[in-house]
């Protein structure tokens, strides 16, 4: 079947639109005639469905391929990934990120698409921003989110994008009449009264115990517990802290926003460190549990690194934990969380 290379589109005209378009599902029909983008047409071509002429010659599968590699970025990794999918009996369509994949068993006239796949190559950063624009994309119009990253040897990896909201805890902290004396002391403060310290520890889950009649909290604890005036550090107000707790930990304001939001919202908040990342998270807390999440804190201008993002979730997915993101939300005013889970497809 012969088709015309023009730009950056393939065209075809009579039997193209009844054997590619109406039978496989490729390209458009516009006009009359049928427009492939140009990953549609090296796979045909290597399919040896079509044969493709630019300026009246004939175009080999080297040839093309170099021509569409020159006009279209990151044109190999969309090859690679369409071709995958199709082999694996998906029927997808082009979009602006890569591309819009059926349902098995559907196709596009019979049943809507229902993933948006995001390409992109391992060695790219994926901005925080264009995740979370993606991500409302496609809640918007009620589709999954899948992340496509091709490695350096052409093998794809998939993840899920959702976002998350982390509510529903069951440790949301009351008030209290009298502040506890603490001490700060390096990096952690020391809660002395044995009777405040086994209440922290043993009804609300803060800190570890130093011995049996005192507490040790973290820098975020500490802040969190001043903040609410359930301790009190002598000779050292909220400001002060928050001063002190930034010049030993420069990340501790994005640490504390995500540790204040999960603890508001109900959950108890333990240190991360063992599984790389801040927290980790549990919605109900006994000594028989264990947390159902993995919470990092990361900046509202973050650039992912993909193979830090892939150690993190893998991580995650084999200790049976969801992987977690924070980033501060203006909108909200609050704390906005996406979860990013390896999915098989």
């Amino acid at each position: 079947m012969k088709c015309e290379l023009r730009d950056n589109t393939i065209t075809a005209e009579g039997d193209a639109v009844s054997e590619l378009y109406d039978r496989g599902f490729y390209g458009r029909v516009k006009d009359g005639r049928l427009e492939l983008a140009l990953v549609e047409g090296a796979y045909l071509l290597y399919r040896k469905k079509i044969e493709i002429f630019s300026n009246g010659e004939s175009v080999d599968f080297k040839t093309f391929f170099e021509i569409a590699s020159k006009r279209i970025t990151d044109f190999e990794l969309g090859y690679i990934v369409f071709k995958d999918m199709r082999e694996r009996g998906y029927y997808t369509k082009m979009s602006p990120i890569g591309f819009r994949l059926y349902p098995r068993g559907g196709h596009p006239g019979k049943t809507a698409a229902h993933i948006f796949v995001y390409l992109i190559s391992e060695r790219s950063r994926l901005p925080l921003q264009r995740m979370i624009q993606e991500l409302n994309r496609a809640e918007n119009a009620r589709k999954r989110l899948i992340l496509a990253i091709v490695d350096e040897e052409s093998d794809i990896t998939f993840y899920e994008l959702k976002t998350s909201v982390m509510a529903g805890g069951d440790s949301k902290p009351d008030e209290i009449e009298t502040p506890a004396e603490a001490g700060l002391i390096g990096d952690r403060t020391i809660v002395w009264d044995p009777e405040m310290a086994d209440f922290l520890h043993s009804t609300y889950f803060f800190g570890k115990k130093l011995d049996e009649f005192r507490l040790q909290l973290s820098l975020v604890e500490s802040g969190y517990l001043l903040a609410r005036k359930w301790i009190e550090i002598e000779g050292m107000g909220l400001e002060a802290f928050d001063r002190y707790a930034a010049e030993i930990d420069p990340g501790y304001v994005l640490k504390y926003s995500a540790y204040s939001d999960l603890r508001d919202s109900g959950h108890v908040v333990k240190t991360g460190f063992k599984f790389g990342t801040h927290f980790r998270v549990y919605k109900k807390f006994r000594t028989d549990t264990h947390s159902e999440y993995l919470v990092h804190a990361v900046s509202s201008d973050h650039a992912f690194s993909l193979p830090e993002l892939s150690r993190a979730v893998r991580i995650a997915n084999s200790v049976h934990k969801r992987m977690i993101f924070g980033y501060p939300n203006c909108d909200r005013g609050r704390v906005g969380y996406i979860e990013i889970a390896w999915i098989r497809l």
